[in-house]
This record gives structure tokens, sequence and C-alpha cells, in this order.
């Protein structure tokens, strides 16, 4: 990231007021296919598709080398079964059953990758029917994903090693018009009585084989394999989506302090317990949002160094640079001042935490004012 980058950057949070980009950028009406890797840059791709949270499609030119492009598929463009079984055959893998709703999800077990693959190779020759059901494999998708976000407002990609999907996308807020009487999302966004675009706006795409697609942070998605399919996938959190991930927190506890309401004046410790419900539920709680902060925090203070007054330079072999690092430093501070004032947050018992939250705030804006006329 260079300067001009950063000034960008700030400029537009700053211009965001406290809001979420959600609530101010204009949603496309199409998502962009980017062609060629040599005319498309990560400053490109921070300031058209991070900082206004759209997605976008990345061409199979950007993964063409990519070991596994060459190594997982048949030359006829097929999953090589053969080469997964000698390589990770023994190993236990999630598989969860797409005919079976189970709430809003599906059911889960475990088995041998072996196992799967001989279910996978039966359920071809069976025209793509089994007695089990239709079993798919961790991310490796064999039919389709449930109506979703990702984890803890991600961003995610998606790469299809082999294989084509077709991805059904909703942007932040639009899938609060497909909630029932109780406030559920739908299993299946395709169903009929959710096909009306006029009032569920929604975004298309057919990903095909080596396609990247970029899913930014809250927008809700299906996807369906339209045939025989592989995908790698991650997820991430940077200064773009940090805020976004703070803002899902808030609403987690506060979905579950109002399930748990009615026993707000008789149950020791309620706060304490809505933490340890929210825990339970979303994977994490406030005390391990700020523990989260704090590791990056400091590993971003450990990239700069003071070499002398008002100059600052960045480690190089860090990777991010130092406009970067400063960037990371003045995102973590704002979200990192929204939790020390939040009301439930100072409810948790932070005696332990070193260094105390006001603390680590105090080093991030003394680290943001030396990098000020940087």
């Amino acid at each position: 990231m260079d300067r001009e980058t950063r000034v960008f950057a700030e400029s537009h949070f700053r211009g965001l007021r406290g809001r979420l980009p959600s609530e101010v950028c204009p949603t496309p009406d199409r998502v962009d296919f980017i062609e060629k890797p040599d005319s498309f840059s990560y400053t490109d791709f921070f300031k058209s598709y991070l900082l206004p949270n759209v997605p976008c499609v990345f061409s199979s030119a950007f993964t063409e080398d990519w070991g596994s492009r060459k190594h997982w598929v048949t030359p006829s463009g097929k999953p090589d079964f053969d080469y997964l079984l000698q390589n990770y055959g023994d190993v236990v893998v999630p598989v969860a059953n797409c005919g079976v709703q189970e709430y809003n999800s599906n059911p889960k077990e475990h088995m041998p990758l072996k196992d799967y693959i001989s279910y996978w190779k039966e359920f071809i020759q069976r025209d793509y029917s089994s007695p089990r059901g239709c079993l798919y494999l961790k991310d490796w998708h064999l039919c389709r994903s449930p109506f979703h976000a990702d984890i803890f407002r991600s961003f995610s990609w998606s790469v299809n090693i082999c294989g084509r999907k077709k991805w059904f996308f909703f942007p932040p807020g639009q899938e609060e018009a497909l909630r029932d009487c109780h406030g559920g999302l739908p299993y299946d966004v395709t169903a009929p009585e959710f096909l009306d675009s006029h009032l569920h706006p929604v975004l298309e795409v057919t990903q095909e084989a080596g396609e990247m697609v970029f899913v930014p942070s809250g927008w809700h998605h299906q996807v369906h394999n339209l045939e025989d399919t592989i995908s790698i996938n991650h997820n991430w959190v940077n200064g773009c989506n940090l805020a976004n991930m703070w803002h899902f927190l808030q609403q987690e506890l506060c979905a579950v302090q109002q399930e748990v309401s009615e026993w707000r004046d008789t149950m020791p410790d309620w706060h304490h317990h809505c933490q340890v419900i929210m825990k339970s539920c979303s994977g994490i709680n406030f005390e391990e949002f700020y523990q989260f902060l704090k590791v990056i925090a400091e590993r971003r203070l450990l990239l700069v160094k003071k070499i002398s007054p008002g100059e600052l330079q960045c480690s190089e072999d860090s990777g991010l640079g130092l406009q970067h690092t400063i960037f990371d430093i003045s995102r973590i501070a704002e979200v990192l001042a929204s939790v020390v004032v939040n009301p439930d947050f100072q409810r948790v018992d932070t005696s332990r935490f070193l260094p105390q939250p006001e603390d680590l705030l105090q080093q991030l804006q003394e680290a943001l004012a030396t990098t000020e006329p940087l």
C-alpha cells in the first residue's frame, strides 16, 4: 500500500461517520469480472472492492499456476480421485448431508476421505443419487451451501479447482426481507416463494473452473454446484471489515440478551452468562474479541520501529509496508475505542488483561500521532 492509497482509505472511513459500508455504498447491478492479472494490482482490488465491500470474480488466469489445479484434476477437467486417494485417503474429514435440514444447517459426520470418495464414485454411477442422501465434504461442496453470511462477517474467496458453481448474492441488509415470523432466514433462497427479484434483489454469478469469487463482508449467499466440483476457500478479517466484525458481535450479544431477558433479574451474573452463551453460539465473545484485537495490534506495533523523533520505519520482513501498517493501526484504534466504551464490554472482567484495553488504545493512538506526517 502506498501513501495515496492509505489516505484514500482513511478518508473513506471518515466519510462513513461510524456507519457501515453497507449503509452508504451503492449496491452494484452486476458482479465485475477481472480478466488479466498483469493489469490489476492490489491497490485496484483494495480501492474498488475491499473498501466499498462489493463482490467480484477473478479469471482462471489468476490461478493457472496453482499446484492443486494441476494435480487434483484429470485432463478432462474432472476430480482426480486416484491422486486424492493416494495423497489424502486416510485423512478424516467432516461430511454434511445436504438432503437433511437441521435448523438452518445440515447434520454432519466424520469419515476417512477414501470412504467419502467411494461414496462419491457410487453417487456418480447412480446418476447423482444415493440411499445415503447427498453428502458434501466440508468446503468441497458436492451439492449446495445453505443461505448464509461468512463467519464473523469476514471476507472470503473461493476458487474452483474444477467444476462449476452458481452463486446467489444478497447485499447486506437485503436478507432482512427474507426472514420469517420468528426472525429466521430461509434455508434455500431459490425456493418458489423467494423468486421475486423485485422484492429480494439478488446478484447471480456462474463460476467456471479456475475462477475465484471474492465474497464481501456480510453479503448473504447461497452456492449450488452445477457439476462435480472441488473448491478451495479462505476467510479473513482486515482493517476494511474489522468494524463489521465488531458490529456483528454486538448484534449477536443483543440477540442472546433478548432470548434470556426474562431471567435478567433472577440470574446471578446474568451478563457473564450472556457472554458464555454467545461464545457457545457464535464461537467468540467480547473477551476473546479483545484478545484478537490485542494480538493483531501488538504485531502491528512491533512492525513500526522508532529510529528518531517523528521518524518510523517498517520491519522489512513484514510483507505489509509502512503505509499498510499505519492503516491497520488506525482501524484497530477506531474499533478498540468503540469497544472500551461499550457498556457490555465494561461489564467484562478485564482485571487480568495485559495490557489493559485503555493502555493498548493509548499505545495505538501514540503510534498514530507519530506517523501522522508520514
